[in-house]
């Protein structure tokens, strides 16, 4: 029976009540199982979970989160959000052309993100027309033709600009950044820059590569476990099965987040006894709930405890780093009055966490936004960088830095060429394999694309995945900049928002997901996929295509490439559709550590790229050694009568898609606008618990004031002067340039705003921030105090 929402929910049903313990036990089980029964039928629910992140399956296309060896995998590899990623996917409702004839755009756009996502896959290719009210059927060799077209029109190749979601496979991320430097651009932003881009910046400059220094055997072999900005339990929930097997093992486990979040304190894993009718496994040995943006001055902190202890591996520091001489002299004179006001914690605190580290011979170190999405959030990870540098917890079992990717093969689309700053020994590999010369100059990444198309600068905009508008910083101003456009183009699965607001020209190309099978000219395909771990492995989905009008990205990619560049080149795209192996063929001469791509990919459980400071304790930096650098401490100002704010996923969403409307973990059903505050900040600010209030944060001035409307205040245990919520809710709220530094990634993590009654009118002004330029960011951000 169809599942689709006839009608959309009402905030006015929101029920807030105690937060449940973290349960993967029965309570998880029951809520998978019973999303796959509604949205996919049993036979399909069945047929997609049992081959799950199995060896000859395929792979979720939720979190990033490494498979265990082929042996050892259980029959249920997948966690409770897997699950219901898989039920979105394969769900039998349909958005047909008739849905889309009945529903105009101002119709759908005056609905939730939540009911948008529940009317089923696009099943076929549809277009907005200049100045249409609905979207109507188009033909895929016509789609081609007006895409080629707008795009063949242009200026300059750099008034385009292809952006990628984490959902992509490595034959369609390569695929694309070949296309879109065929055609003359570098203009290749992606989810990540909103995500990780502070985690590849601060350990590209620092250990010479940014990824992961670890892999799952490293995990449950550590002694100590660091997990900082990070809540498994909600975005990574398969790790809390390695952590209580790391526990088992003996490992002790140290958090650092503003919330005490459920999944953080106690885990019941369902398969096994312990689990189902026990007690659980206590997760965290000690949780520090820092204040929000207090990272960067606790690790230093810690780093001061280090040293006065000499808990230091000098022959590791003698033989392989660089600056730790002045790293060592600025944290020996580190301003604990400084760090108590940037963390919240006392001394004691810190002391306790640092004699962990202290006492660990084998250290790994976890994290996730909560670290990268702040102005200083490189300078926060290089810290990190530096404790791990300083004991030695690099290249060696056990040990290691551990970035935990949020989307299923974001790291995988950078390895393949998605990036806008592409070193120049790929693009001349990729030159070489094609006989051009790609453009040398660095193009656009997510931030400076929405600029650029605000300005006008960028006049088309190709989507691969994601929803784009929800998923970026200051929605207003981003929404704006897609209208600006002459053309967007949006290749995806089902609708959201960003299908809503489109250029003067708006496409949907509807796609195959990852769970149906990919048949093309030579036969069944299958793609690869690369972890956080950097394990690539290969993905074969099982069930029949949604549409018989889908088609598969790859095969939508080349489609475009053809009609838009012709022979030019001489590059086989019809021959890249027709049998994938030949896409994995120029990968293995073109992308370093994936020679016998085609036989390695093929190996159960495929095969782990190559990362020197792991391998062999060599660092591709300037020095040729890993790099300790000394940061300031920062203290963020947040003036009286605001409070700092970080966004924050449901337990029943993943980034931009919503589940549902569950959040039991936090005692939140039936709704999502709601804010979580101290309850002595709401009784100082004169709120009480369950008001209704509206978020306003004023950036460069009164003049651009941004406004979330309507959200409920809910008493919870977050630090003093903090609050959280739910994104992409608050995005408004996120100005596009506030960003962080050298990364300019979105700083979504430490946002000043006031809580204003609904009566105050707060709102009124808001709108106007669409006239923001980049040239105030110089001046536009939280004041800092420093210790130099």
């Amino acid at each position: 029976m169809s599942r689709r929402q006839a009608r959309d929910y009402s905030e006015a049903d929101l029920e807030v009540h105690p937060p449940e313990d973290y349960a993967a036990g029965p309570p998880a089980v029951a809520v998978s199982m019973k999303r796959g029964l509604e949205r996919m039928g049993p036979v399909r629910t069945a047929r997609t979970l049992l081959e799950l992140n199995q060896p000859e399956g395929f792979d979720c296309m939720s979190c990033a989160w490494p498979d265990p060896d082929p042996g050892h995998r259980s029959v249920a590899e997948f966690c409770e959000n897997g699950a219901k990623a898989v039920a979105e996917e394969a769900t039998k409702d349909r958005a047909t052309p008739a849905f889309f004839a009945r529903h105009s755009l101002a119709d759908l756009d005056a609905h939730s993100e939540y009911w948008l996502g529940q009317q089923g896959r696009i099943t076929h290719p549809m277009v907005r027309r200049p100045d249409a009210t609905h979207y109507e059927p188009i033909g895929w060799d016509e789609a081609f033709r007006l895409i080629a077209g707008e795009l063949n029109g242009l200026g300059s190749a750099d008034e385009a600009s292809f952006y990628t979601s984490g959902r992509a496979s490595n034959e369609a991320a390569f695929v694309y950044q070949l296309f879109a430097r065929a055609f003359g651009t570098n203009n290749l932003p992606d989810c990540s820059n909103m995500c990780h881009e502070s985690t590849s910046i601060a350990l590209q400059e620092s250990i010479g590569i940014g990824k992961a220094s670890v892999t799952l055997p490293d995990l449950l072999g550590a002694e100590l476990i660091v997990i900082a900005g990070q809540n498994p339990g909600t975005n990574h929930p398969r790790m809390l099965t390695q952590l209580e097997e790391a526990k088992r093992n003996g490992a002790r486990i140290l958090t650092i987040n503003p919330l005490h979040e459920a999944g953080l304190t106690r885990f019941k894993n369902p398969q096994t006894p312990k689990g189902v009718v026990g007690h659980g496994t206590k997760v965290s040995d000690l949780h520090l709930p820092i204040r929000i943006n207090g990272d960067l001055a606790l690790f230093q902190a810690i780093g001061s405890l280090l040293v006065e202890w000499d808990a230091l591996d000098h022959e590791f520091l003698e033989r392989h780093t660089t600056g730790f001489e002045e790293w060592r002299t600025h944290v020996e004179k580190v301003d604990w009055n400084l760090v108590a006001a940037s963390t919240g914690l006392t001394r004691e605190q810190i002391t306790e966490a640092a004699t962990l580290l202290a006492r660990s011979r084998k250290t790994v170190f976890c994290w996730a936004m909560g670290l990268t999405q702040h102005r200083n959030g490189v300078a926060t990870i290089k810290e990190l960088v530096n404790l791990a540098l300083a004991q030695g917890n690099i290249g060696k079992p056990g040990a290691g830095l551990f970035p935990v990717r949020g989307h299923s093969n974001v790291q995988g689309d950078r390895t393949m060429g998605i990036w806008e700053r592409a070193p120049q020994s790929f693009l001349d590999s990729l030159g070489k394999e094609f006989g051009f010369t790609p453009p040398p100059e660095h193009g656009f990444d997510t931030v400076d694309s929405i600029r650029a198309m605000r300005d006008g600068k960028v006049k088309v905009f190709v989507g691969l995945g994601g929803n784009f508008l929800q998923a970026a910083p200051d929605t207003d101003v981003t929404t704006a900049a897609l209208r600006n456009t002459l053309l967007t183009v949006q290749i995806s699965t089902k609708l959201n928002r960003s299908h809503l607001h489109g250029g003067r020209t708006a496409l949907i190309l509807p796609t195959l997901g990852r769970t149906e099978r990919d048949a093309q000219q030579s036969g069944l395909q299958f793609v690869t996929v690369e972890d956080s771990t950097c394990s690539v492995h290969a993905s074969r989905g099982p069930l029949a295509p949604a549409s018989e009008h889908l088609r598969s990205e790859v095969a939508i990619l080349t489609g475009i490439a053809e009609a838009t560049l012709g022979g030019l080149h001489g590059i086989d795209w019809a021959g890249m559709r027709a049998d994938y192996r030949r896409i994995r063929d120029h990968i293995s001469r073109v992308v370093p550590g994936c020679e016998s791509y085609e036989v390695n990919a093929r190996r159960p459980g495929g095969f782990v790229l190559p990362h020197p400071p792991r391998d062999s304790r060599t660092f591709d930096t300037e020095s040729g050694l890993a790099e300790m650098v000394v940061s300031p401490i920062e203290v963020l100002h947040v003036p009286d009568g605001h409070l700092l704010l970080q966004t924050l996923r449901s337990h029943d969403q993943f980034n931009t898609t919503i589940y549902g409307l569950s959040d039991r973990y936090r005692g939140i059903e039936g709704g999502r606008r709601v804010v979580f505050a101290h309850r002595e900040d709401i009784a100082a600010l004169g709120h009480e618990p369950g008001d209704h209030i509206d978020l306003v944060t004023h950036w460069d001035g009164d003049e651009h004031v941004r406004c979330a409307r309507d959200f409920r205040l809910v008493a919870y245990d977050v630090p003093r002067g903090t609050v959280a919520a739910y994104y992409p809710e608050t995005n408004p709220l996120v100005p596009l340039d506030h960003t962080a530094l050298k990364s300019n990634q979105p700083a979504s993590k430490s946002v000043i705003v006031r809580l204003t009654h609904l009566d105050a009118h707060a709102c009124d002004h808001a709108g106007s921030q669409a006239s923001v330029g980049h040239d105030n960011a110089h001046k536009s951000h939280p004041r800092v105090r420093h210790l130099s």
